[in-house]
């Protein structure tokens, strides 16, 4: 028990002495900071030089944001552009329905008009010439008048005497009648 005795009386003794030191000779612990940078010397201008956001030089700050921007523009775009053609295809999409809405309506209109029989006999005696039994057709060609031309008769060619066929065959054989 005495030599513990002593062992703590030693210690007491040490600290003692620590505590009586002057303080230009006291020795304080480094911080943590203090001790890298002393271990050290060469990195202490390495840190110096490096600084700014997370520790990394302004020509890397640059690329890490040049390439953040680049991925988000490369992210964006894709969609971005699929969502513009996909707008102007609904657009052109909406157009062609209200063409097709019109002509829908066009065309129920002209089937109301012709489920009336005098309508259907009006169209056929204009775009067919149709006439009813016992009526005599007359075809009444006009002399061209002053308004028309010599260049409207240019254009329209004499009406054949002879069936399509007589005059195919005549132009196989060579023969002229």
């Amino acid at each position: 028990m005495v030599g513990r005795g002593t062992e703590r009386g030693g210690r007491a003794a040490k600290r003692a002495t620590v505590a009586r030191r002057p303080e230009r000779t006291r020795r304080t612990r480094p911080t943590t900071a203090q001790a890298r940078s002393e271990s050290r010397p060469g990195q202490q201008k390495k840190s110096r030089k490096r600084g700014g956001v997370l520790g990394l030089a302004t020509t890397r700050r640059a690329a890490v944001v040049a390439t953040v921007v680049c991925a988000l523009a490369l992210s964006v775009a894709v969609p971005l552009r699929n969502y513009l053609s996909q707008r102007t295809d609904l657009e052109a999409m909406e157009h062609r329905q209200a063409e097709l809405h019109k002509q829908v309506d066009d065309l129920t209109r002209r089937k109301e008009q012709l489920a009336d029989p005098e309508q259907i006999r009006v169209q056929a005696r204009e775009r067919l010439r149709y006439v009813m039994p016992g009526e005599t057709p007359y075809m009444v060609e006009l002399p061209p008048t002053a308004n028309q031309g010599a260049g409207d008769q240019a254009t329209t060619q004499p009406i054949p005497q002879q069936a399509w066929y007589q005059s195919l065959w005549d132009s196989v054989t060579g023969e002229r009648r």
